[in-house]
């Protein structure tokens, strides 16, 4: 537990959680330029454009790249790990967010005539497209190259 206030002076993680925190902005931003609105929910939800947890990986695996060397282990390990977690999140979880919008609707065409029926909706919005997976991984990288002089 002694160590602990030495996890706070590790500049990496600093950067991959900062570069998280910009996508997740910018999803404040594009909702409020999309629908006019200031919805802080936006902030905390999972899915959208950018991909927020691509852009973190993506900035942890440039770091350890540029800190450790492109031909190191622990920049394969952190390739390998943001290519699990990108992969989940434009295949596994946009599978399941498709799924639960159906499910969603099956729900509300079979129970549209009993209104006791109070039944709490999945949540669609889980995954990310292609495209919102790979503005995260340009976000992430580009905030650990621009943040190379304090790594």
């Amino acid at each position: 537990m002694n160590d602990f206030p030495s996890i706070l002076q590790n500049h990496l993680l600093w950067v991959s959680l900062i570069a998280c925190l910009i996508a997740q902005a910018f999803k404040l931003l594009i909702e409020l330029l999309r629908y006019r609105k200031f919805d802080l929910r936006s902030l905390f939800t999972t899915g959208g454009m950018p991909s927020a947890h691509s852009a973190l990986v993506a900035s942890l695996a440039t770091g350890v790249g540029l800190i450790q060397g492109w031909e190191s282990t622990d920049f394969a390990i952190a390739l390998l790990f943001a290519i699990i977690v990108m992969f989940d999140a434009a295949g596994v979880r946009q599978a399941a967010g498709k799924q639960a919008r159906l499910l969603n609707q099956m729900v509300d065409e079979l129970f549209q005539e009993n209104q006791d029926f109070n039944e709490e909706k999945l949540k669609e919005l889980l995954g990310h497209t292609p495209l919102q997976v790979m503005v995260g991984v340009l976000l992430g990288i580009a905030v650990a190259l621009f943040a190379e002089p304090w790594l």
